[in-house]
């Protein structure tokens, strides 16, 4: 068959498979009056080449066709990376059990039955085009946050907790577990006790106000990880996959430095030292690993302890009794 030029489209695309030239007609009628783009391919062969150049937003198609059959071509979207996702509605006249079942073992998330009626196959149709639409949005903000962990410089990993392996990283978690442990390549596999930790704090990381902290030395200076649970819009994380937030702790003895010398505690130390370098409270917060309304409660028990009112006097304090 001659394939047009794919279109440039707002509307969904939808893209028959059917050898048939009648059932063809019918649906491609039924669907354009009803606002789709519609592509079409008579065999398995063309219908494979035609997914690949167009990326149809879903596939109708013909269990039994001369040649490759429908189940073949469905196995083969769902095994290539680029057509996978694409929803695939079977069209059979086979009803027996075993044909349904291996429609949807071969990758179909709905089949419906010949005689093809138009109605059903719109209705069947818009179920699993509005949870193809949901779960690509879900996967598009996943993207979207890793794609500003990446660009506001946090070394951040996704682990697996079960073996500690790293499944995904920044540029800057990338150079920090090659600095500090040694590990190079995204399937790197976290030390022993680090993964032990994170094993440990698995169960009930969901109850836990705040990200639970561990603090490690290898040699070459501390760094504290901060433990969280995976964002619920990332749909593609798999169970008992983390994420991990790493930084280096060269600031120590600058923060033991306030809290000797003011009296206050090693996290008041840490939220004034943070203070000091005119990061706002948002911002202290995302580094400390708490909410901003607890760096508030802090700030309000610094400011009593060091007897100012404002946070501007409060780091001129501290920075006055910091060395240069």
């Amino acid at each position: 068959m001659d394939f047009s030029p794919t279109p440039t489209r707002d509307a969904n695309l939808v893209l028959i498979v059917d050898d048939v030239p009648d059932n063809l007609a019918m649906l491609h009628d039924a669907l354009d009056a009803a606002g789709y783009i519609v592509l079409v391919a008579t065999s398995g062969e063309a219908a494979l080449a035609r997914a690949a150049q167009a990326l149809p937003d879903i596939v109708l198609l013909d269990a039994m066709m001369p040649g490759m059959d429908g189940f073949e071509v469905a196995r083969r979207l769902k095994a290539d990376a680029h057509t996978a996702a694409i929803p695939i509605v079977f069209m059979t006249g086979l009803t027996e059990t075993e044909h349904l079942i291996a429609a949807l073992a071969a990758g179909g998330v709905d089949y419906v039955t010949k005689p093809i009626k138009p109605a059903e196959v719109l209705a069947r149709m818009g179920v699993h085009l509005g949870t193809a639409r949901r779960a690509r949005a879900q996967q598009q903000q996943a993207v979207q946050a890793r794609s500003a962990l990446d660009a506001f410089g946090y070394a951040s990993l996704t682990v697996r907790a079960a073996d500690g392996r790293v499944l995904w990283q920044t540029p800057l978690a990338r150079e920090l577990l090659r600095r500090h442990l040694g590990l190079e390549g995204l399937r790197a596999v976290l030390p022993d006790d680090i993964t032990a930790w994170i094993q440990r704090q698995q169960p009930t990381l969901a109850l836990q106000l705040e990200p639970p902290r561990w603090t490690f030395d290898h040699g070459h200076g501390p760094v504290v990880l901060r433990l969280h649970p995976p964002s619920p819009e990332a749909d593609e994380s798999g169970p008992g996959e983390l994420l991990l937030v790493m930084r280096e702790e060269s600031d120590l003895a600058a923060r033991e430095t306030l809290r000797q010398g003011f009296g206050i505690t090693a996290k008041e130390a840490e939220v004034l030292y943070w203070l000091a370098q005119g990061k706002i409270n948002r911002d202290i917060a995302d580094i400390v690993g708490c909410s901003p309304a607890t760096v508030k409660k802090h700030l309000e028990r610094i400011f009593a302890k060091l007897g100012v009112e404002t946070r501007t006097a409060a780091a001129a304090m501290a920075m006055a009794r910091l060395p240069a």
